[in-house]
């Protein structure tokens, strides 16, 4: 199998029973993930060789990191210690028509706080194949915006092929600043998870309709260095059940997965990184791209039913699931 790296930061999630307000919380789910971690996991699932590059704190967080991304088989050579603490996130967590809400508590962190790249690079990219990051990683800092299209360069000097998920987040950083960033950034990226909003909102593409063929035109017009673009159509009936659609775009061609509806959903966080991953190892594996939707997608749905940030199916799992038609026990 491929030999993957992912970088970014991981974080301790605190979530509320659905019928819990946080406010009201007198105990919380505890769970690690971030989205580079969350695809690490997914892809170690799939029997890749995959490594997960950050900082933790050297105290007993950083030690439950380690241990959580070694229990799904994800090497930590390059995880660094060190650092003031371990960024975290509360999570409200929604039912209903009652949305799901977040409270970030990540300042100051380890990763957020370094300011020079501390790993040796060629140690770093030994025997690397792709290098996955997101937009989150950029977003942390003035920093972490120059070290991430740094860490690209380099990945590109040594022909590793680059896969970035956009995934914007507001309470991060602005669009103004997104947009500056993304717009060094993307000229360097072979593989990117985007869609229509991406398109209007960081990319300044003209709003026309909802065909997503012409969303995806149009960036591959801009950044024509950008072999495959993929991301979920997901219409949200309320927070306990979405229907979800994957679709990934190469080279004018739009493949698109069967619809998906999902209820009750358990627990909604990382299923993005759940496809992306799904896509990645489509990609990795050299299958076509109808196999490839629909593998991601499943994916991404099945993540939907369980608990925590990361997928936690295998490969034959999730094939399983894909070609079923109906629900009945497996015996």
């Amino acid at each position: 199998m491929s030999n993957v790296l992912t970088l970014g930061e991981i974080m301790l999630r605190l979530s509320t029973r659905t019928d819990t307000r946080l406010n009201e919380s007198k105990q919380f789910q505890v769970h690690y993930g971030g989205c580079e971690a969350n695809v690490a996991i997914s892809l170690a699932n799939y029997n890749h060789n995959v490594s997960f590059a950050s900082k933790v704190p050297d105290n007993a967080l950083g030690l439950a990191v380690k241990r959580h991304m070694q229990h799904y088989g994800v090497s930590t050579d390059s995880l660094l210690f060190g650092g003031s603490r371990l960024g975290c996130y509360f999570l409200e967590t929604g039912v209903g028509e009652r949305t799901s809400s977040v409270i970030y508590d990540r300042a100051n962190s380890s990763f957020s706080e370094m300011d020079t790249f501390e790993w040796e690079m060629d140690s770093f990219f030994n025997n690397v194949e792709l290098l996955h990051i997101s937009g989150i990683t950029p977003a942390l800092s003035k920093q972490w915006a120059i070290l991430t299209q740094q860490l690209m360069k380099e990945a590109k000097r040594r022909k590793v092929k680059i896969s970035f998920d956009i995934n914007y987040r507001a309470k991060l950083w602005s669009h103004s600043n997104a947009k500056r960033v993304l717009s060094t950034l993307l000229p360097l990226v072979d593989y990117c998870s985007a869609g229509k909003l991406d398109a209007i909102h960081l990319l300044d593409i003209e709003e026309a309709g909802s065909d997503l063929t012409y969303y995806y035109e149009e960036m591959s017009k801009l950044y024509p260095n950008i072999e495959l673009f993929y991301s979920t159509l997901r219409e949200i009936h309320s927070t306990s059940y979405n229907t979800l659609v994957g679709t990934i775009w190469n080279k004018g061609n739009l493949y698109t997965s069967k619809k998906h509806m999902i209820t009750p959903i358990i627990d909604r966080v990382g299923g993005g990184d759940a496809f992306s991953a799904g896509v990645l190892h489509g990609l990795l594996t050299k299958q076509d791209y109808e196999y490839t939707v629909s593998f991601a997608t499943a994916a991404s749905a099945m993540k939907h039913t369980i608990y925590g940030d990361c997928n936690q199916f295998s490969i034959e799992e999730i094939e399983e699931f894909m070609n079923r038609t109906d629900q009945r026990i497996m015996r």
